[in-house]
């Protein structure tokens, strides 16, 4: 059967196309030989149980080591009694059908009857009777229970430091947080180990990066090599520039290109351009699987707003937002940080973030997009923002009430009418950064490109600093016109009245500014 994109399960390389795991960690297996203990977190759908995997199967197959990886997420029970002999049970398990029969795996039964040592006395058992040393990765350990991981963290602790007492030569906390948050989970210091973290054995917390372009292009290549099928290099180009490399992404992009049953390039004979990369990107965005629909569920945590909403206004963090909520949201794969300021981990995602946050807003709008195409087939962008104007005079007000990040809910309420009207056949990107002062869109239809900026108006600078803005970024796309949206947060004028409209010039550049 031929290879795919895979994006629903660990990769199998009979199976998918996949790059080497350890490729991306090269350190991990240095600490498994030094008898390190070690956090490695990453955001979902990263290649985090691949690698684990691989590593445990190379590990075992080598002879160093009996290693195995332990999945936590099915343990859900907050109770230490229940979960604990599952737990014990479960590594019995997987250790029977993984390793050789020469690791002696131990029954658990006899340590099941004192929960809170459960762990420790039957790993310290085990490790006494296997010929070789034991390694165990504890894969999604943040899914238990706050009492349960204080357990299991007590008990693993307990073994290290016993040492040279037999345990574990080398133990893996994996998850999507790093281990320095466990204390957010295990919140009662009176029930915590007496330490800043609850695992402060551990001598390194890594994360697993996203692929290079050099390796985007590689992966794609294996299709290629088994298929005859390219992609065009301005296709490889702007499937890097839309995923940053995230793996999940990258295969959901490229499997809609090349390999599902509904893939938009199936005769291996036409090679992948770059507008059928654009047409899978928005495909995938509308389609909002799995991967993407748990990342917008987190849009209504607090601590993700604080975050989210300066990005998407481009103003600094403000006093409540702490350092713990960027790495949080930094964790959670949807902010990276690029030369210190923070913004919106990749273009998907940018696009992804503001149509969740404004999905009921768009299906509410009923303008039709004809009313502003230009007999050329590009868009009348003035006409559009008087329409918009009209739009946000009469219902703005209400609309603002029921949205919950409310300084960014006139931005947000732009971009939803500017969906609404260029989703008939165009595209907008969108630029947003901490520290920038504004969001930038990139509006796309009937062939031409077009800057949008929007600014909150902050003092006598904003309409300054806008129209300078505005004027570099319509040169770099060789227009002589752009257009700067300003947003009057503070404003006590009656709603009817608001919205005023004036042409500018900047540099050589017309600029119409919308006052709202």
């Amino acid at each position: 059967m031929p290879r795919i994109f895979n994006t629903a399960s660990p990769c199998l390389p009979s199976k998918h196309y996949m790059l080497p795991p350890s490729r991306r960690l090269p350190e991990v297996e240095e600490l498994i030989a030094g008898e390190f203990y070690f956090v490695l977190h990453a955001p979902r759908q990263t290649g985090k149980t691949t690698l684990l995997r691989s590593l445990s199967a190379s590990l075992t197959a080598g002879g160093r080591s009996a290693a195995l990886t332990i999945s936590m997420e099915s343990f859900t029970s907050d109770d230490v009694a229940v979960v604990m002999p599952q737990i014990l049970q479960e590594i019995a398990l997987v250790a029977r059908s993984q390793l050789p029969p020469e690791s002696r795996v131990a029954d658990p039964t006899p340590f099941l009857s004192i929960p809170h040592i459960a762990l420790k006395s039957y790993l310290g058992a085990w490790s006494a009777s296997s010929d070789r040393p034991l390694v165990i990765f504890f894969d999604e350990i943040d899914a238990l229970c706050p009492d349960v991981l204080l357990a299991v963290l007590r008990q693993l602790r307990s073994g290290y430091t016993a040492r040279p007492a037999p345990f574990p030569a080398s133990v893996a906390l994996v998850g999507l947080r790093d281990v320095r948050d466990y204390r957010t989970k295990v919140r009662d210091e009176a029930a915590s180990l007496g330490t800043s973290s609850p695992f402060n054995i551990k001598v390194r917390s890594m994360t697993l990066r996203n692929f290079d372009e050099v390796e985007v292009s590689e992966l794609l290549e294996q299709h290629t090599a088994d298929t005859g099928q390219r992609f065009e290099d301005e296709a490889k180009k702007e499937i890097f520039r839309q995923t940053r490399g995230q793996p999940w992404l990258l295969n959901a992009v490229a499997a809609q290109l090349v390999t599902d049953f509904d893939a938009l390039v199936r005769d291996r004979s036409t090679p992948v351009t770059r507008e059928k990369v654009l047409e899978a990107r928005e495909i995938l965005i509308e389609r909002r699987d799995t991967h993407l629909d748990s990342l917008a569920a987190r849009l209504t945590e607090d601590r993700v707003r604080r975050v989210i909403e300066p990005i998407i206004l481009g103003e600094m963090f403000a006093s409540d937002v702490y350092d713990d909520d960027l790495q949080y949201v930094e964790d959670l794969g949807l902010v990276t940080r690029v030369g210190g300021s923070a913004r919106i981990a990749n273009p998907i995602y940018q696009e992804v973030i503001p149509r969740c946050l404004t999905h009921v807003i768009q299906a509410g709008i009923a303008e039709e997009p004809a009313w502003y195409v230009t007999g050329d087939g590009t868009l009348d962008l003035g006409r559009l923002l008087d329409g918009f104007l009209k739009f946000w005079r009469r219902h703005g007000e209400v609309l603002l009430r029921g949205m919950p990040d409310h300084e960014a809910a006139p931005h947000l309420v732009l971009m939803a009418y500017l969906r609404r009207i260029v989703n008939s056949g165009g595209r907008i990107e969108r630029e947003f950064a901490v520290g920038t002062g504004a969001a930038d869109l990139w509006v796309t239809y009937g062939g031409r490109e077009d800057v949008i900026e929007l600014k909150i108006q902050r003092g006598r600078y904003t309409l300054e600093d806008g129209l300078a803005q505005v004027a570099r970024y319509a040169k770099r796309i060789g227009r002589d016109t752009g257009y700067l949206v300003i947003f009057d947060s503070k404003s006590e004028a009656p709603w009817d009245d608001r919205g005023q409209v004036e042409t500018l010039t900047a540099d050589g550049v017309s600029v119409v500014v919308v006052r709202a």
